[in-house]
């Protein structure tokens, strides 16, 4: 089906390790702290927190979902895991393993959840038994030169194969079956519950059994015990490589070993045969995480360095999934006007649209080669501009996926800010060194006119989408209308006291919003250059105080302003985004802040907290400034003199949470911003709402339900449009037979059309009665299409919204239309072939 799904929660932190119930049913969520989550996959919902106070590196849950088993430190923590029973505490401790020496990385169970392996990064593999089997509690195994990435039980047995960093496997075999697992005679056992008794009443909470390995242990103790044998050890280089080993995946059914590197390299090796079976390269940063599906036939990547994700079909040797975010952060972005597409430009110069209903980007376009600055999408939809620091702006056809047009100036000069006119047909752009505004002509590519004026680069271009006015802001405190129809005359100079920084016509185009570098948003009336009304809105922004800033944040946020406006569709509010974490919703006729939302609740982003935490603060100042020691798995040595390891270039930072743009979606119905964390969208759709509309005493379902029966159709729309209920309203639209569409349309009050064209544009995007509900669409708009168009600027997001819909059902219908019709002239031609000689 293709869908991506956002779940409703978050962390404090980055997360490092999920993991997930055999069932599916749970996760685990576990951040750089240690703190960790318990999620419910059908609820969506947080049932339970803990915190394992130090940081985890990994966490698996048994094959037959009792246990799950944590790494942290050099330890190994064995928990009971949340089950069926509604247990008060979902985390309950069994046993913790001690053995290995330093911080231990990986885990993998037996099938039967009898035993599990461990790796750590002294280069040492611990075997333990998940119970206290008399010829298995732990046993160590050595063999490798650097620290262990992954390790993995074959199936149904205790023979295991280790991989470490240096790209070396060891297969070991075991001389023991899993049923040869001896359990502890009862009365050694009786012998040590009581001793565990007598130590828990003297404890406040119950600990768990600590099982202690020792690496050589002595031969009265091994005598009688599983032992391990080293039958093979394989190197994944060839000579002279050295190519580091970042991730590993194994299916235990096919015998597939993937193996993933750091130069972005993978493997698939078919074992114990070492048998290799392809290689490929898939980018060049390192391949982070590695996963394989039940079935053994997709495997997925991730590289946390780009941002991308893969699902490779080795058989047949296809992508089945391809998504890769922007490489450094989003700069801009638009809607296209049925608000089914989303356009986003980076600073990495590449332009990805994505489709709002599936939440995938479906195209990336590559042909800039720096940053870039503005994008939009033109009337028809099907036309994308982007504007960039390299000099040109770019025309992009969503029908081929091509670039058709490039624009450039004269001199070569950079391009901050861009916009087009309501018909499409032409293009302007501001610099940022030449403080001109070029305008180009869509048709023929060619460069119309320079509008010369301002004393500052161009900050901010707006088109109003009435008329052919073009509103440009400046840093030079001024904001300029040009007329187009008047050869590009300046109309009328509005002076403000600050830098103006970006500028937005409302969507009837009466109005016109500026924000300052003062922290002012002011309205103006364009047509008699009037300020009808400011907003002083600093102080709403709250910034948050950076780890390296000498400053508080009270005092830095005198010094900051929105970078971002945009009206919502009915233009009665105004949405605004800046340097922080805060986008704020403005009413425009009153002034007053409707709501604040917080864009991210994560502090691994910088400039999240308002005071510095006291704990980073030595006598040195902030630890922040330090660079830790062998920063994570990349092992960036610490840049002293003569050491070889490393990379000296290497600096520790965190990236500072900031909104770059807000665009509300034409049906209304959202809003999207390009933040730190990536393109975030925020809409109303949610779940059930109880929201009556003129309610009375007589309106109950059961009323509904006697109306319907008396076939009273128009009488029991209106009732269920006044109890507002989804369920109710779509059972009594779909209980109107299609040769009543007609008179039931007729007789609708003025009010109740514009509900119901409402609900039939959410009712087309996921309902199966494709042409009934058409049927109704078309009614309503040829019975009431003049009414209607007297108030089409506040049903426009209605009518878009409807539009979108349809227009995607559309493109579905018509590509199995297409591909039917193909068929059958295909088999009409081979059945006209079989009668003629060859």
């Amino acid at each position: 089906s293709n869908k991506c799904e956002t779940f409703p929660l978050a962390t404090r932190l980055n997360i490092v390790c999920v993991g997930l119930s055999p069932d599916g049913s749970l996760a685990i969520l576990i951040d750089e702290e240690g703190a960790a989550l318990l999620v419910s996959l059908i609820g969506k919902c947080v049932i339970h927190h803990f915190y394992f106070h130090k940081p985890v590196h990994s966490v698996s849950f048994s094959p037959d979902g009792k246990k799950f088993v944590i790494t942290k430190d050099n330890v190994a923590l064995m928990y009971h895991a949340p089950g069926k029973k509604r247990e008060f505490n979902a985390f309950v401790l069994d046993k913790t393993y001690y053995g290995p020496y330093d911080e231990t990385t990986c885990i993998d169970w037996t099938d039967d959840s009898k035993c599990f392996a461990v790796g750590s990064k002294d280069m040492s593999t611990w075997v333990f038994g998940a119970e206290r089997w008399a010829n298995l509690i732990y046993y160590s195994l050595g063999g490798h030169k650097d620290v262990i990435v992954a390790c993995f039980f074959e199936e149904n047995s205790l023979d295991l194969y280790t991989i470490s960093q240096d790209a070396a496997l060891c297969v070991w075999h075991c001389d023991t079956e899993l049923d040869g697992l001896k359990p502890i005679p009862p009365k050694d056992a009786t012998r040590e519950k009581n001793a565990e008794k007598n130590d828990e009443e003297f404890l406040e909470e119950p600990k768990g059994e600590e099982i202690r390995g020792k690496a050589n242990p002595n031969e009265q103790e091994t005598r009688d015990k599983v032992k391990y044998s080293r039958v093979a050890k394989y190197f994944f280089n060839k000579e002279g490589d050295f190519n580091n080993l970042t991730s590993a995946a194994y299916h235990k059914k096919t015998h597939l070993l993937v193996t993933g590197f750091a130069s972005g390299i993978f493997h698939l090796h078919e074992l114990p045969d070492f048998n290799l079976i392809h290689s490929l390269s898939i980018s060049d940063q390192r391949i982070a995480s590695v996963s394989i599906n039940c079935t053994g036939d997709w495997i997925a990547f991730g590289c946390s360095g780009l941002g991308q994700l893969l699902v490779w079909e080795w058989q047949s040797e296809s992508y089945v999934l391809k998504q890769q975010g922007h490489f450094n952060s989003m700069v801009s972005l638009a809607y296209s006007p049925d608000g089914q597409y989303i356009v986003t430009g980076g600073e990495d110069g590449k332009v990805k649209v994505w489709n709002t209903s599936s939440s995938f980007c479906f195209v990336t376009f590559t042909e800039h080669t720096s940053g870039i600055t503005a994008v939009t999408f033109t009337s028809n939809g099907y036309v994308i501009l982007s504007a960039s620091l390299d000099g040109t702006v770019r025309a992009f056809d969503l029908h081929r996926y091509r670039n058709f047009r490039t624009f450039t100036s004269p001199r070569p000069s950079q391009f901050s800010c861009l916009a087009v006119d309501s018909s499409g047909e032409i293009v302007s752009a501001g610099s940022q060194d030449s403080f001109e505004i070029f305008i180009w002509s869509m048709q023929s590519g060619r460069l119309l006119d320079v509008l010369s004026g301002h004393e500052g680069p161009i900050s901010s271009l707006s088109f109003n989408p009435m008329k052919c006015v073009l509103a440009s802001a400046s840093w030079d405190k001024t904001v300029k209308l040009w007329d187009m129809l008047d050869s590009w005359r300046t109309k009328e100079t509005l002076i403000l006291n600050s830098d103006v920084l970006v500028v937005a016509f409302r969507p009837d185009g009466k109005e016109l919003a500026v924000a300052a570098l003062n922290g002012q948003i002011t309205f103006w009336d364009h047509e008699n250059a009037v300020q009808t009304g400011s907003i002083e809105g600093r102080h709403d922004l709250q910034m948050g105080r950076k780890e390296l800033d000498k400053i508080t944040a009270k005092q830095a946020a005198k010094a900051k302003s929105f970078t971002t406006l945009c009206y919502s569709a009915d233009g009665q509010s105004i949405l605004a985004g800046g340097l922080s974490k805060f986008v704020c919703i403005y009413n425009v006729k009153e002034q007053i802040l409707m709501k604040k939302f917080e864009i991210s609740c994560n502090f691994s982003l910088d400039a999240m907290e308002e005071y510095l935490d006291r704990r980073k603060m030595t006598e040195f100042g902030s630890m922040a400034l330090i660079d830790d020691g062998a920063g994570g798995e990349e092992g960036v040595a610490i840049p002293l003199p003569g050491v070889k390891r490393g990379d000296m270039s290497f600096r520790h930072f965190k990236p500072e949470i900031r909104v770059t743009c807000l665009r509300f979606s034409p049906t209304g119905r959202s809003w999207a911003a390009t933040t730190t964390e990536g393109l975030l969208i925020y809409s109303l759709d949610s779940g059930l709402m109880f929201d009556p509309f003129e309610l009375d005493i007589d309106v109950t379902p059961s009323n509904i339900h006697k109306t319907l029966r008396q076939k009273e159709y128009t009488m029991a729309i209106v009732m269920a449009f006044k109890l507002n209920e989804k369920k109710l309203i779509q059972e009594v639209m779909e209980a109107v037979p299609s040769n009543e569409v007609d008179v039931v349309c007729s007789s609708l009050p003025d009010l109740y059309v514009e509900k119901v064209l409402e609900f039939l544009a959410s009712a087309l995007e996921i309902s199966c009665h494709l042409e009934f509900y058409l049927i109704w669409a078309h009614k309503l708009l040829m019975l009431h299409g003049q009414k209607l168009k007297t108030r089409s600027v506040k049903l426009l997001p209605v009518i878009q919204f409807l539009q979108k819909s349809i227009q995607r059902h559309f493109e579905d219908v018509s590509k199995l239309c297409e591909w039917n019709i193909y068929n059958i002239k295909y088999a009409l031609a081979i059945s006209q072939q079989r009668g003629m000689k060859r």
